[in-house]
């Protein structure tokens, strides 16, 4: 079992900035990434069909073979998770409860800040999570444009730095010390968002504290891949274009043109993307 991948699922490719951060922090663990690009996004789907696609996606990376789940998707995490752990006999990671936790230990002022995409922002799944802390200040807010850009490779510019300014200008002003990624696109414009927000700014990645989660969920149930094993084997699956996939994976890796085969699955439930 401990030698079996880490399965990462995610409706497109923010979720390949959590594996990155698995892989940064776990180098000796294998891991299958799922990307439902061809339905991506699922924000703007109502709640039951999001958990039917994600839970479609998660059978097949049980049916593969993984050790634990990692539900890499803001937007999943919140319309999945409860389901998905009684269902599966694995564990089952999300990004949002880890977030949320460190965000509540490293505020100084107690004025935390959340940036998500439009269906986390209003699915208020982040909100939800820290009505166990009601000493906290915390302030919601829908960043659309960022996916768009980090999607087309645009991390810097006079655009994406306006943008920024029009999103992030009412939290800085409101004295938040402290700012949630609260979707996995957001750790790759990490550097505008300081430079809008100012130094003072601490920037929580959910993609850096779920990686953290995972290896303390292995470490606890016995399930870190043995030392002296061959180096590990990473697979990526996507419903949609491979090569599109293979474009922004290797974007989002860091990888170039190593990222390895790209293997696509057909869609069982005929639900085509969002209008």
């Amino acid at each position: 079992m401990a030698d079996q991948p880490i399965g990462v699922f995610d409706s497109g490719y923010g979720g390949l900035t959590v594996m990155r951060a698995v892989l940064d922090q776990l180098p000796h663990e294998s891991v299958a990434y799922f990307g439902d690009t061809a339905r991506a996004p699922y924000g703007p789907r109502p709640i039951a069909q999001t958990r039917e696609l994600a839970l479609e996606c998660l059978d097949r990376l049980v049916d593969h073979g993984v050790k634990a789940l990692v539900i890499a998707c803001n937007t999943a995490s919140a319309a999945v998770l409860h389901d998905a752990r009684e269902r599966y006999d694995v564990p089952v990671i999300e990004v949002i409860r880890p977030a949320v936790r460190r965000a509540a230990s490293a505020t100084r002022n107690g004025r935390i800040g959340v940036i998500s995409t439009v269906g986390t922002h209003q699915s208020g799944a982040y909100l939800d999570a820290f009505a166990a802390a009601p000493h906290l200040d915390v302030v919601s807010t829908p960043c659309p444009r960022f996916v768009e850009f980090v999607e087309r490779g645009i991390t810097g510019g006079s655009e994406l730095v306006a943008v920024a300014h029009t999103y992030l200008d009412p939290l800085r002003e409101q004295g938040v010390d402290t700012l949630v990624l609260g979707c996995t696109h957001y750790p790759l414009l990490a550097a505008v968002i300081t430079y809008v927000m100012g130094d003072g700014i601490t920037l929580v990645s959910s993609a850096e504290e779920t990686a953290k989660d995972v290896y303390r969920v292995l470490a606890d149930a016995d399930l870190l891949r043995p030392d002296g094993l061959p180096p590990p084997d990473h697979g990526f699956t996507t419903t949609g274009d491979p090569d599109e996939f293979r474009r922004l994976a290797a974007r989002f890796l860091g990888v170039g043109s190593r990222l390895g085969p790209v293997f696509t699955a057909p869609l069982h439930l005929g639900v085509e993307g969002p209008e």
